[in-house]
């Protein structure tokens, strides 16, 4: 399950949602991480954020924080530490444009 700073950076429109649940082909960067070359975006969030849950990367002093280990830093933009409300923007970014 999402926290909630989480799903309303993920879902705060309809159309955002339905980008999220549409299946697209993912990029290397991602394809690697998540373990399969074709899914949607939401998949794409929810194993993120059962990898840091399964990892204990959540700070233990600041629970919006995420230390990153080298795993996510690959698909974080090497970024040592990440707020939990930025995983989804910075996950996007591995994405081509959506279409308007």
């Amino acid at each position: 399950m999402l926290p909630q700073r989480m799903k309303k950076a993920v879902t705060d429109n309809p159309k955002k949602l339905a980008n999220l649940i549409d299946l697209v082909n993912l990029p290397p960067t991602l394809r690697d991480f998540v373990g399969q070359s074709q899914t949607s975006r939401l998949t794409c969030f929810m194993r993120v954020w059962s990898y840091v849950k399964t990892n204990n990367l959540q700070d233990p002093n600041n629970r919006n924080m995420v230390n990153c280990d080298e795993k996510l830093k690959g698909i974080l933009l090497g970024k040592p530490r990440v707020e939990l409300a930025e995983l989804p923007a910075l996950i996007k970014l591995h994405f081509p444009k959506e279409p308007k």
